[in-house]
């Protein structure tokens, strides 16, 4: 069959296939005959491409090996000049498949015997695949069935079948009775030009493009979501022709400028924007869109050149160029798609350094009920258009009109990098563990002569875990000119110091690295020139080449898949409140987790965003989801009531959110102090808190005490009331029942002592 296959067809990508299966099959080697053991032609192909047969099987043989590393199938699908490419994946028509390289033609044939295994030949047959999916988060390979992938513009997902390249399993799914289908869009990117509708495809695309109506992605990946958007733009899709129709219903008097508010502080994106060391010393700014422009008095109080403009309240005002650019909340108060898109790119063209990207994400459902909708929005009251976003469909949005990978900071609020050294420099900081310099536990009379010398070196190496090289520590020349080396300048140091903690710090930075690295692959993975000299140096270092840090990190990313190793890593977690299904703890603490906790996390923050208000973290470990919990009074109220909560579900990220603000019994926090780590500033009064409750015998049943109302029944019963974070005996109480529970409270502090 392989041998009919190719000699059927004559380039050197079929011969690299063909021997490569051959080796996997028969174990094929340059022992093996020529002349007895191949078709004729495949020797004439041989003689021509190779030379001769043993560098013809040397070169099957490293294929064939290096589908197996780690990164490889990413790696050539992302070098493909056809196909489709997201972050988490590859898709190309079988007509183009020929076209790829023999490495991913090899894994796909392997996909193939896989499923011929689990399922005979005579019904694989009859599941015709029109596109192959190639996964990059997880080994597998897809095939996707669209029956009308010609002659329907956005053809129906009819069936999938997945395969997973490690165990084997097969998922098969059915969508031909779905009222809800997935449906394809851009299908030229799928095939080659010279696939015979690839004209129609593309002209399809550009007026779908030029219209807006491919911006978010979110909402046109299923065909109802699809049709509804055509129909909110009066736009209809016939064959592959896009018509424009003129939307009966009147249009409403908009009133952009009323969407506009009085300040009384810094907005919040340009809040963040401070907080994240932004504005640093001659930087410049421009509002775009300023409305009253408290934003431009703000920052100019700070130092930096500021300007703006607004279409209503400063219209003839230069836009100007700035090191920050701010567009907040402009481009969801636009109602044109058309106009909304190029508001964002002249922000963007403004841009030097860093643009910040800001719009409303939909968070409760009853902001929009009984509203007029409009295009893709709303009609407020005000007569002003609202687009409430969802937080991955603006960063999609974000990404696909300025084609970078945008940065989420908040709920709705992103940071772009013009530069992207800058950009890498911002995430691996964020990512970096705060870390105390160990401190001097005795007395050297050198040390103290050389120590304002030395302090530098000190605080360097705990910021970095490694120690400088020239021209990095300010104070070199000094410290050079007497100890000839950092290295010997650092023994010193080590004299005064626990050498452990230096070896905990080092390690501890190679695992932020590791972490950062891994997160890099949802987005555009940098080439080492790309990060700024200082992060080169810190890799070098910590882990000798960039090749060995991703590989390294890859692996990492890799164990993500395995459940019962997050599970692991979750009970056996020294950090945070344990429960049957899930790990809650302080966001302080995140950063002190095991790295593959850290890395979960940071799959949700890295993509979706982790609100600035959040302070507690839930790390699910039956589920891939991740929740962040906000608690407004976590550090002055006892026991804090719940505010809201966004969850994650890691495997669409997909985003829900739950309000308790107006519940009559909302969610109640206890045990604070296993949330945090001791060097936490309330954690003495969080701890003794807590052993006073188990003396008292208020913590025995959690799920009754889980509420605010099942709480305070509980202290009810017990006799107890808690001021600030002092437990108490109540005073008006049954004496012979008050005595009952003094003394169960002192037995329970007897076997705790014991």
């Amino acid at each position: 069959m392989k041998n009919e296959l190719y000699l059927q067809k004559k380039s050197y990508s079929d011969l690299l296939l063909y021997l490569t299966l051959n080796i996997e099959d028969f174990q094929i080697s340059p022992k093996i005959k020529l002349e007895t053991d191949l078709p004729q032609k495949v020797r004439d192909d041989i003689k021509t491409y190779f030379c001769t047969y043993k560098s013809a099987c040397q070169f099957a043989n490293q294929i064939f090996l290096e589908i197996y590393k780690p990164g490889a199938i990413k790696k050539y699908c992302k070098q493909s000049k056809i196909g489709k490419k997201l972050p988490t994946a590859f898709y190309i028509h079988i007509s183009a498949l020929e076209e790829l390289h023999p490495l991913l033609r090899l894994y796909e044939n392997l996909a193939q015997r896989l499923y011929f295994q689990a399922v005979s030949r005579e019904k694989a047959d009859g599941k015709i695949a029109t596109l192959i999916k190639f996964n990059f988060d997880k080994p597998t390979i897809s095939y996707l069935h669209y029956p009308d992938f010609d002659i329907d513009a956005h053809p129906a997902l009819k069936t999938s079948i997945s395969i997973n390249m490690n165990d084997g399993k097969i998922d098969q799914r059915n969508y031909s009775n779905s009222k809800n289908p997935p449906v394809l869009h851009r299908k030229e990117t799928f095939v080659t030009p010279e696939y015979p509708h690839y004209k129609k495809f593309a002209q399809l695309t550009s007026a779908e493009v030029k219209l807006g109506l491919l911006d978010n992605t979110r909402l046109i990946g299923t065909r109802k979501g699809w049709l509804t958007h055509l129909k909110n733009h009066g736009i209809e899709i016939k064959e592959h022709d896009v018509i424009q129709h003129t939307i009966e219903m009147p249009i409403p008097q908009i009133e952009r400028h009323k969407a506009a508010i009085i300040r009384r502080r810094i907005s919040k994106p340009v809040r963040l924007a401070v907080q994240a060391n932004l504005f640093t010393e001659g930087r410049t700014f421009f509002d775009y869109g300023c409305g009253y422009g408290e934003d431009i008095k703000y920052i100019a109080e700070k130092g930096h050149l500021s300007a703006g403009w607004d279409p209503y309240y400063l219209p003839e005002a230069p836009c100007v160029a700035a090191d920050i650019v701010n567009i907040s909340y402009v481009i969801n108060v636009i109602e044109s798609l058309t106009e909304r898109r190029e508001a964002l790119i002249k922000s963007w063209e403004l841009t030097k350094q860093v643009l910040i990207v800001s719009a409303l994400v939909l968070v409760d459902d009853s902001k929009t009920e009984g509203k007029l909708g409009y295009g893709d929005g709303i009609i407020t009251t005000r007569k002003t258009f609202q687009k409430y976003y969802e937080q991955q469909e603006l960063k999609c949005y974000i990404d696909q009109v300025l084609n970078v990978d945008s940065i989420p900071i908040d709920l709705g609020i992103f940071f772009v990098f013009r530069d992207e050294a800058e950009a890498q420099n911002y995430l691996a900081n964020r990512l970096k563990t705060h870390l105390y310099t160990p401190r001097i536990s005795c007395k050297n009379k050198r040390f103290e002569d050389y120590q304002d010398q030395l302090i530098p070196l000190m605080n360097f190496m705990s910021d970095r875990g490694r120690l400088p090289i020239r021209e990095e520590l300010a104070e070199e020349t000094d410290l050079i000119a007497e100890f000839g080396t950092f290295r010997r300048a650092f023994q010193l140091i080590l004299q005064v110091t626990n050498y452990q903690e230096w070896d905990k710090i080092t390690d501890k930075r190679r695992q932020d690295l590791l972490v950062y690295l891994a997160l890099t692959k949802f987005g555009r993975r940098p080439k080492f020139s790309q990060f700024s000299e200082t992060v080169r140096n810190d890799i070098r270092a910590l882990f000798g080449s960039y090749t060995k840090a991703c590989t390294l990190a890859d692996l990492m990313l890799f164990s993500l898949s395995k459940s019962d190793l997050i599970s692991k890593c979750c009970k056996n977690s020294l950090i945070g409140y344990k429960s049957a299904n899930s790990l809650l703890v302080h966001v302080s603490a995140v950063a002190k987790l095991d790295p593959l906790l850290r890395l979960y996390e940071g799959c949700a923050n890295r993509t979706i965003g982790r609100l600035s208000e959040v302070n507690i973290v839930k790390f699910h470990h039956k589920l891939p989801i991740i929740s962040y919990l906000f608690y407004p009074e976590f550090d002055t109220e006892a026991h804090p009531i719940l505010h809201t909560t966004m969850n994650i579900d890691l495997r669409d990220l997909s985003v829900s959110y739950e309000d308790y603000t107006n519940e009559y019994n909302p969610p109640i926090l206890h045990r604070k102090d296993a949330l945090v780590t001791p060097d936490y500033p309330h954690y003495e009064k969080f701890a003794k808190l807590t052993v006073q409750e188990e003396d008292r015998g208020l913590l025995n049943d959690l799920k009754q005490i889980q509420n605010r109302l099942g709480w305070l029944k509980c202290l009810e019963e017990n006799c107890t009331e808690i001021k600030g974070h002092r437990i108490y005996w109540r005073t008006n109480v049954d004496p012979y029942q008050l005595k009952i529970l003094k003394s169960a409270d002192a037995a329970r502090k007897r076997r705790r002592k014991q």
